[in-house]
């Protein structure tokens, strides 16, 4: 039955020799383990793109919408965190596998006649591979994507005569926004995993057909490509797999605040692989940018490009390559210096929650906040305290000797003789929201905190009132209570100033284009009471 089957597979597809074929290519005997790195390229390629598909079904592709969406994914989504980990990390793990990868057929000298076309593909496949990395940089619409791809797309604007068109195809000639987001979305998804798979198969094809690179003197007995190369390329695979699954499991795929195109305060800098680029320009200011924008990088790929053509002397042995080695050597100093420059003068981006001690009140979510505010309309003071001396009709609710739950208090509320007979408390005429919100007060209270709850500040009670009555908690997290659509609003003060808060309240999009956050149009002292709120949380 099995050789009826393998029969009518191979009589039909070929697949059986084609499988053969690939196994037992012959291969140099001095083949081994420093031919391991194409491999893993491929490898790291291939987790790329399952890791992108996996992402793509829980991704929106909008901006704004995708910032939300790449949070869902880390926050709410199982195995979310450890699926864009992988994504994130490997991305940087394929462009040092595919550096190293150039750098062995470099000191090798493996480009050399008849490889010339293998060679040459191959650094168009780093540049797609650098595409892929600048492309997709954007994507998770943060403020660190944003201003990232705001310096490269002025990188971009400055070749000379061509730098506006440029600009254009990329969407960013007037400032990147949607339809910057549109494109390199289009060119990350559609464009360059077509072009990498084309250019893939050619390469594997070149190799295939020229064979692998033998050293100078190699003349002993060919071996075959399966099991000992197999074998050395899939323990190769397998560390860089552990590496990176360590990665993603050790080192959080970093999420900022959402894009925030008016946040002059933010220093932007490109992803580490651009790095140095962005520190090359500081050495070509004014008329001279462009030489250090456009014209080194391109020399750089164009030598990449020429070299089986610019050394074009005999194979010799790897120890007798010294000028590759030193080539090399001088290369990655000047790379990781400019690298290491750009990184050490990048300041800390200040986010999250204001330190300072604040008061108990401060840790209240909005609802139990504004919990306090119906307390007071109510005037339910008149009839009960709040852990001070003194009687009065009603018990002091902040002893735990009269704790009930929140569905025992709603129905008090909205009828009390029902639930204590007898009693003169009249019912209490709030929405159920309303109620929720001081059930949710009483709740929290109890005799540690009851007089510093009991002194809150009025305007921060009426600004929890108006987010509670707008639900900005449907988007919005305070003391991590609320949705998660939008940026937590702690610390907001640290971020934004009162004009910026309140000009985003009337016109959302100007501020923060792509936001799908509504305008609102509060009266003015609802604006004010709410946004005093904010800045003081």
């Amino acid at each position: 039955m099995v050789k009826r089957i393998r029969h009518f597979i191979e009589s039909r597809t070929g697949l059986e020799t084609f499988v053969n074929e690939f196994l037992y290519e012959d291969i140099p005997a001095s083949a081994g383990w420093h031919n391991v790195m194409g491999s893993v390229a491929l490898f790291c390629f291939l987790v790329q793109a399952f890791t992108g598909v996996m992402l793509s079904f829980n991704y929106a592709a909008s901006p704004g919408e995708a910032y939300n969406s790449v949070k869902f994914i880390m926050t709410e989504l199982t195995g979310g965190k450890l699926i864009r980990g992988l994504h994130h990390w490997g991305a940087s793990m394929m462009i040092v596998v595919v550096v190293l990868h150039m750098v062995q057929v470099l000191i090798w000298g493996a480009y050399k006649k008849p490889r010339e076309a293998t060679w040459m593909v191959g650094v168009v496949l780093l540049m797609v591979t650098m595409a892929f990395g600048l492309t997709g940089y954007l994507l998770p619409w943060d403020n660190r994507a944003y201003w990232g791809t705001v310096v490269t797309t002025q990188i971009a604007g400055l070749a000379p005569g061509a730098g506006q068109y440029v600009q254009r195809l990329m969407g960013a000639e007037s400032g990147v926004g949607v339809v910057t987001f549109a494109r390199f979305y289009s060119m990350h998804t559609l464009l360059l995993p077509v072009a990498i798979l084309l250019l893939i198969a050619f390469h594997v094809y070149l190799v295939r057909k020229h064979g692998v690179a033998p050293d100078p003197g190699d003349n002993g007995p060919k071996g075959k490509f399966y099991p000992s190369q197999v074998f050395k390329d899939t323990v190769a695979i397998f560390v860089a797999f552990t590496v990176l699954f360590s990665m993603a499991l050790i080192l959080e795929a970093p999420l900022g605040r959402l894009a925030d195109p008016t946040d002059t305060s933010y220093t932007p800098r490109p992803d580490w692989y651009f790095m140095f680029l962005f520190q090359l320009l500081k050495f070509f200011e004014g008329p001279l940018e462009v030489v250090g924008a456009v014209i080194l990088p391109n020399l750089a790929i164009v030598a990449l490009l020429l070299a089986p053509f610019i050394d074009r002397g005999g194979v010799k042995r790897v120890g007798q390559r010294k000028g590759a080695m030193a080539l090399v050597l001088v290369g990655a100093i000047g790379w990781s210096a400019l690298t290491g420059a750009a990184i050490s003068g990048t300041p800390k981006e200040v986010e999250g929650v204001a330190t300072g001690g604040p008061a108990e009140w401060a840790h209240l979510s909005p609802e139990e906040l504004a919990g306090i505010g119906y307390y007071r309309k109510e005037n339910c003071s008149a009839c009960h305290t709040l852990g001070e001396d003194g009687k009065k009709m009603g018990p002091d609710l902040a002893k735990s000797g009269i704790r009930r739950d929140a569905k025992w208090m709603l129905e008090h509320f909205k009828n009390p003789q029902e639930k204590m007979p007898g009693t003169s408390m009249p019912p209490i005429h709030l929405a159920d929201s309303q109620l929720n919100a001081l059930a949710a007060f009483l709740l929290k209270l109890n005799t540690q905190n009851a007089k510093e709850l009991r002194d809150a500040p009025q305007p921060a009670v009426d600004g929890a009132l108006v987010y509670q009555q707008n639900r900005c908690n449907a988007c919005h997290q305070v003391n991590e209570v609320g949705a998660k659509l939008g940026p937590p609003l702690n610390g907001l003060a640290k971020r934004r100033e009162r004009a910026w808060v309140e000009g985003h309240f009337a016109d959302p999009q100007k501020f923060s284009p792509g936001t799908t956050m509504p305008p609102y149009r509060l009266a003015p002292k609802d604006l004010e009471r709410l946004t005093s709120y904010l800045l003081s949380l």
